[in-house]
């Protein structure tokens, strides 16, 4: 979890080095595929998957990953959106219902309504008058986070390899042609980019996309999907800790309080079967 939460204050860092926001999440994206090359051995899984699988692929390795930059880039503080990551649990929820047609207890549907109370709390922060376009695409980020959460659950049966190499070939390709159309020219965005940077996309890669995914999946092993996701409720908490310490940057009494009642209302909706 403390892997997790430092993904918010490490991509600011490399952005406050102009780097560009949907460069950077492509870039990341490649490196996630060369590190996993030779663990996938080039097997293609079969027909069944193809759909869940591109589906996946693209929310979590283009989306997920480019809003969360985007919110990064358009805002000047990092705690809120790392608390707004939080709503892919009910945003995944809702997802559910509509995509699985999964039913949603009253309980549910009460921690789901508190969540974004919580949220709409925060909004009141007069620190985020400048800010809102950068919590717009955090919400965004929360809600394809949500999605892949529920694609993912037809992949079950593939081996994670092949899944995050899968995210990275999807994410990379269609990242690198976004970038070149919006961002400018590739090669002199790539160039521009120095070594301190190269080591924070390598570290998001590395430590977050790749080593914090295998941890917990190591911890599936031994412990129930039940005793592991309420977890999940601690990355933000790390997440504003290390922000505090890199950035100075202190939440103020209706973050805190909003903050509050988002995380428990999570934890709990974790805690519901």
């Amino acid at each position: 979890m403390t892997a997790h939460g430092s993904a918010f204050p490490v991509a600011k860092l490399a952005l406050n080095n102009s780097v560009p926001p949907i460069l950077m999440a492509s870039l990341r994206m490649a490196l996630v595929f060369i590190f996993l090359i030779p663990f996938w051995k080039f097997k293609f899984p079969s027909k069944k998957f193809f759909k869940p699988l591109i589906f996946f692929s693209i929310s979590m390795g283009v989306l997920v990953y480019v809003f969360m930059n985007l919110s990064l880039f358009y805002s000047s503080i990092i705690t809120p959106i790392i608390l707004g990551s939080q709503l892919a649990i009910p945003f995944g929820i809702l997802a559910s219902a509509f995509l699985l047609n999964e039913n949603i207890s009253k309980k549910k549907w009460i921690l789901i309504f508190t969540s974004f109370v919580g949220i709409v709390i925060i909004f009141f922060d007069p620190k985020l008058a400048e800010n809102y376009l950068g919590l717009f695409f955090a919400g965004l980020m929360a809600l394809f986070f949500g999605l892949a959460q529920v694609y993912s659950r037809q992949l079950k049966e593939l081996p994670i390899s092949m899944i995050n190499a899968s995210t990275g070939v999807f994410g990379f390709v269609i990242l690198i042609i976004i970038s070149f159309f919006v961002e400018g020219d590739l090669n002199e965005n790539i160039k521009q980019i120095n070594l301190n940077s190269w080591i924070l996309i390598s570290y998001q890669a590395i430590v977050v996309s790749l080593c914090a995914h295998l941890l917990m999946f190591y911890l599936y092993k031994f412990y129930t999907v039940g005793q592991i996701f309420p977890f999940y409720s601690l990355f933000p908490i790390f997440g504003i800790i290390l922000t505090y310490l890199i950035f100075s940057e202190v939440p103020s009494i209706m973050f805190i309080l909003g903050g509050i009642i988002v995380i428990s209302s999570v934890f709990f909706l974790h805690k519901i079967k």
